[in-house]
């Protein structure tokens, strides 16, 4: 049979590695499918319900192996489906290779069905990387390219190939002038910062006598060196919302995450600290890191571009993290007075206290944080977790306690809702004998969540482990758009834009093969949880919970407190159930 441009692309994505392809079939690709299905299984093809699903699943790919997700798609409508998880790719730093078909090029300049200038579409989200492939010989040199830039730049990239390039015979190039021939080599480098920057580096953390750490998504490979440097110090260790992982919140010193969702821990440290050492972190508030002036700054980033933009830092370490601090640390002194590293450690344990309190408080009828509570005691070793976008993302940050041989993520540049379900299906693809458990909302359920259900109906008997458990917080709301609106604008609960329909998500589950669990008493909750983890199917766990229960930020502003009377005074429809939720949570 004869060997296609599809079939040589196949072939060399097998070659780089890759193992799976997450995607929809449509006419724009009939070739690279057809090679697919000629391939007997050298590459599995994962079909979606949708391309967005499958930009977010080549997303969480790359974030729980490390390795350049892939996704595929037909031209038109389906390539433009994929932005929004490329997107979201783009942001946090992936290494995402996005392959998309075109009308045949005789069409091209036309107005053909379909046709859609898909260079320009991709620019900006593939602008590392982004070609057409106008002939066979072409091939090789531009896969070649978008998986070594991917990878190495930790970006997203896009080949386009139309369809009478797939179906036409393969040739590789000639060797003459004109052409390129590639290689499917490609080894990161390791970057280390210089000798004389480490040692400024180290008197700066000397010198100091209240050290905070801050730490980030590139930080992940890098917990005993973060612990071990935080130890020496004598410092805390607050966290990113995408480094929640980086170090167990299990350890004393670790206050837990940073921001609008973080813990006062974290706001108390970076308020008082006189030395700030982020660690692969592009955390952009300004307002929850230390006022310029106050502490001395130091950062390590693999990226040299990303320095120096959220602090003024007096050293700049470009470099790995985990390499760089081995590097550091014998240049570092321990510090004997333990007094900041105490009072960091009894603040945590303050805290603690409370996130069990205000999960415990009740709710009508079930308390989000408690769900939550209920779960993170229950954690499987080793166990994945996938967040969402929304009310669902405070009590992930807050509540859930992760452990040394966790993994979690979440879309954290972009913020978009819906990637707690592809993330998810895309970890038991990856680690299929390690149990996930997804936290999601309802607005993203109904927006996304519920069709990829139907994916993990189909391919779950593939998992040595079938644990895949989805939790849906049912509160009828797009409850954090509802709270910013009362907090931010000063204005009441828009009950034409903010009421969602009320679904029987857990029955939904069963109907299409799944295992559905309905909680709505907080004297069931343990027994839910339990069920779910022991399930021998994946399992939706919806919890009926209350919508006044509010998000508290670590410190209310006054003008936030202002904005939230106003909005109430102004006739919000959940004026009283919110007053009393908020004063029960303030005392708790």
């Amino acid at each position: 049979m004869e060997r296609k441009v599809s079939d040589f692309i196949v072939e060399r994505l097998a070659e780089w590695g890759v193992q799976r392809i997450f995607g929809l079939p449509g006419d724009g690709i009939g070739g690279i499918m057809g090679a697919l299905d000629r391939a007997s299984g050298k590459i599995e093809f994962i079909q979606v319900r949708h391309e967005e699903m499958a930009a977010f699943m080549a997303c969480g790919h790359a974030k729980f192996t490390g390795e350049v997700g892939v996704c595929l798609a037909t031209s038109g409508p389906g390539a433009i489906h994929l932005l929004n998880g490329l997107y979201d790719a783009k942001l946090d730093h992936q290494p995402v290779v996005a392959i998309v078909g075109q009308q045949s090029q005789s069409a091209l300049g036309g107005s053909y069905q379909q046709e859609v200038n898909l260079a320009s579409l991709f620019a900006d989200v593939a602008h590392e990387y982004v070609h057409m492939v106008t002939t066979p010989a072409q091939m090789r040199h531009v896969l070649d390219r978008a998986m070594r830039i991917a990878r190495s730049e930790r970006t997203v990239c896009c080949v386009i190939v139309p369809s009478d390039v797939q179906d036409a015979a393969y040739q590789g190039p000639p060797h003459e002038h004109g052409t390129l021939h590639s290689g499917v080599a490609c080894s990161i480098p390791r970057v280390l910062p210089r000798t004389e920057d480490l040692q400024r580096a180290a008197n700066i953390l000397n010198a100091g006598s209240r050290v905070a750490i801050l730490v980030g998504a590139g930080a992940l490979g890098a917990t005993r060196e973060i612990v071990e440097i935080a130890d020496l110090l004598g410092a805390g260790i607050a966290k990113a919302l995408l480094g929640k992982a980086a170090v167990p919140d299990d350890l004393p010193a670790v206050t837990g995450t940073i921001g609008i969702l973080g813990t006062r821990p974290s706001v108390e440290m970076m308020t008082s600290c006189d030395t700030l050492l982020m660690v692969g972190s592009g955390f952009p508030y300004a307002e929850f890191l230390p006022e310029e002036g106050q502490a001395r700054g130091i950062q390590i980033d693999i990226d040299a571009t990303m320095m120096g933009m959220r602090y003024p830092m007096e050293v700049n370490l470009v470099g790995d993290s985990a390499a760089t601090l081995r590097l550091l640390m014998p240049l570092l002194q321990h510090k004997q007075d333990r007094a900041w590293r105490a009072r960091i450690e009894a603040s945590v344990a303050k805290w603690w206290r409370t996130v069990e309190a205000r999960a415990m408080e009740s709710a009508s009828p079930l308390n989000p944080q408690r769900v939550v509570w209920e779960l993170s005691r229950r954690l499987p070793d080793h166990c994945i977790l996938t967040g969402d976008s929304g009310t669902s993302t405070f009590w992930y940050a807050r509540t859930v306690k992760l452990r040394t041989g966790m993994m979690a993520s979440l879309s954290g540049g972009l913020a978009t809702m819906g990637s707690a379900v592809p993330y998810a299906i895309a970890a038991k693809f990856a680690h299929p004998d390690r149990p996930v458990v997804a936290l999601a909302g309802d607005g993203a359920m109904q927006m996304n969540g519920m069709s990829e259900l139907i994916t993990a109906a189909r391919y779950w008997r593939k998992w040595r482990d079938p644990r895949l458990i989805v939790l849906v917080l049912n509160n009828r709301d797009f409850n954090l758009v509802t709270w910013e609106q009362r907090a931010s604008a000063g204005d009441p609960k828009f009950d034409a834009a903010q009421d969602l329909p009320d679904i029987p998500y857990a029955e939904y589950a069963k109907l299409i093969g799944l295992r559905g669990i309905r909680v709505d008493r907080p004297d069931a909750l343990a027994r839910a949880w339990d069920d779910a983890l022991q399930a021998d199917r994946p399992v939706l766990l919806e919890a009926y919970t209350d919508p006044d229960v509010p998000p508290l930020p670590p410190e209310v502003t006054w003008k936030q407190a202002q904005s939230y009377f106003s909005a109430l005074a102004k006739g919000d429809s959940e004026a009283a159930g919110v007053m009393r939720e908020t004063i029960k949570q303030l005392f708790a």
